[in-house]
């Protein structure tokens, strides 16, 4: 097995679990869930969420997908996933440092080389 594809899967393992989380943040904070389960909207938004990072053919080459040219959401799960991000984003850093802070590195750095190549 070549080392391409074990990356990749570790990239893909790596942001489900930040989706994850952040989704499970965002429900537990919103909905008043217990911690380990989800309502059932957020279960449906998490499915979602994992079913399009598990087909997504720029997984090699992108960063995240609110960086990604080609939107595969649905309008409306584009829609609730986006405030899910917007709500849980700040709120990670306590929760889930190290996760967090690889997140910001790795936007930075595409924002950086977006910069030099526009």
């Amino acid at each position: 097995m070549s080392k391409a594809p074990k990356n990749l899967d570790k990239k893909r393992a790596e942001e489900k679990l930040l989706v994850s989380e952040m989704i499970a943040l965002y429900c537990r904070k919103q909905h008043g869930t217990p911690k380990g389960s989800l309502c059932p909207e957020c279960q449906q938004l998490h499915d979602y969420a994992l079913a399009r990072i598990d087909r997504c053919p720029f997984m090699e080459t992108k960063t995240f997908c609110s960086a990604c040219k080609v939107h595969c959401y649905k309008p409306e799960m584009r829609e609730k996933i986006r405030a899910v991000m917007r709500w849980a984003g700040p709120r990670m850093l306590p929760v889930h440092p190290v996760l967090s802070l690889k997140h910001v590195a790795v936007t930075l750095k595409a924002k950086r080389e977006a910069q030099k190549a526009g």
